[in-house]
């Protein structure tokens, strides 16, 4: 194996056991019915822990999806996958279940709205996995629960699309669902959106990761889903893929040469989840013209790697503790806790991409900031035109 060729599989690797190394002590806890009994609790307000299991599993599953979906090359890793496959649904059936000790919060307070979205997405990502070879018993379950999300409304602004992805979600499970639920979140979005690939978070521009925490991925996995139902909604494809394609080049331009980036708005806690929208455009192969790839493996794994090991990202149990670069409470936002942080998980999305795909075999190659700050040739940056 060449130099290039070992660089390549260390990669992948590496994305692997630092996305289990994240997921293990979640699973391994809510699949055993011991998340809550087990689960440390690091938050600011203390309402916070009746919502935090739910994150923890919804959030750990948003980026794990792809992969459990996709069979390995490699037949270690093909076994990881299985074994976890096996680990996600004992936790969704520990989580759904009414009889459970670990039965998760759907129905109550407000912030369950977002975390069933996010667990809806993971279904969207892994149907077979995650929906399809679940036991009749803990489909129903999981659709009751999941509905329960129904009787609060979501805030104005990015919470639109969590109501929207949980009726999504549930269309593909068979479920009766609410079209105009998702017509709100797309037509709204659509009345935010303020140019060159940037939506506004509500009638605001906020200086955040939002438009990759949440609403990029969001609008294009619902518009995958639904854009041949309504002609309006097909109408609305287009543009929106176009978008998520933009904020993607934009999102690769911001990492810098070591594998920083810039720790501006809310929720910086979420680590390197802030780049889900990126993860998600390089999983689709849709990434846009000039950028390899090869240089978005790169950047991401820099990043990773700069934030995964930095001193105090982990308890003594494997729990992620709050912060950006380590162990850092006080980026911590009142609504933020222990289980919030593993929204970092979206990060891993190109894991579903198998081991021959270009983004794994590419050759190591500078991503955007490398070339600028070293001299080298640089295509000039370019707004999106609508």
């Amino acid at each position: 194996m060449s130099n290039s060729q070992s660089a390549v599989a260390t990669d992948r690797a590496y994305w692997v056991q630092t996305m289990l190394r994240i997921a293990e002590p979640v699973l391994r806890a809510l699949a055993s019915r011991q998340l809550r009994a087990t689960m440390p609790v690091e938050c600011k307000r203390e309402e916070q822990r009746a919502f935090t299991h739910l994150e923890a599993f919804g959030r750990t599953l948003v980026g794990m999806a792809p992969w459990l979906e996709t069979p390995a090359l490699d037949a270690e890793e093909e076994q990881f996958r299985q074994a976890y496959v096996k680990l996600a649904q004992e936790a969704m059936d520990a989580a759904t279940d009414p009889e459970s000790p670990d039965f998760l919060n759907f129905a109550t307070g407000m912030q369950p709205i977002v975390d069933t979205a996010f667990l809806a997405h993971a279904i969207l990502r892994a149907p077979n996995a995650l929906w399809h070879s679940l036991e009749p018993r803990v489909q129903k379950n999981l659709a009751a629960a999941m509905k329960t999300s129904r009787t609060r409304k979501p805030g104005f602004n990015n919470w639109l699309l969590f109501a929207a992805m949980t009726e999504t979600a549930l269309g593909v499970m068979g479920e009766d669902w609410d079209h105009m639920r998702v017509d709100f979140a797309l037509k709204q979005h659509e009345q935010w959106y303020l140019g060159d690939g940037m939506y506004g978070d509500g009638v605001d521009y906020h200086a955040d990761y939002y438009n990759s925490f949440v609403i990029q991925p969001m609008m294009v996995d619902i518009i995958e889903h639904v854009h041949e139902l309504y002609a309006d909604w097909g109408n609305m494809r287009e543009n929106i893929l176009k978008r998520a394609q933009r904020y993607a080049a934009v999102q690769e331009r911001m990492i810098s040469p070591e594998g920083t980036f810039p720790a501006i708005g809310r929720s910086l806690a979420y680590r390197f989840g802030a780049f889900q929208a990126l993860a998600q455009t390089s999983q689709r192969r849709e990434l846009p013209v000039g950028v390899q790839p090869a240089q978005v493996r790169g950047a991401l794994t820099a990043v990773i790697r700069r934030l995964i090991e930095a001193p105090g990202t982990f308890d003594e149990g494997g729990w992620l503790r709050i912060g950006l670069c380590g162990h850092q409470p006080e980026l911590g936002e009142p609504y933020i806790s222990t289980g919030s942080l593993y929204l970092c998980s979206a990060v891993f999305l190109p894991l579903g991409l198998t081991a021959d795909d270009e983004f794994w075999q590419g050759a190591a190659v500078p991503w955007t900031s490398q070339q600028v700050w070293s001299g080298q040739t640089v295509a000039i940056d370019k707004a999106l035109y609508e």
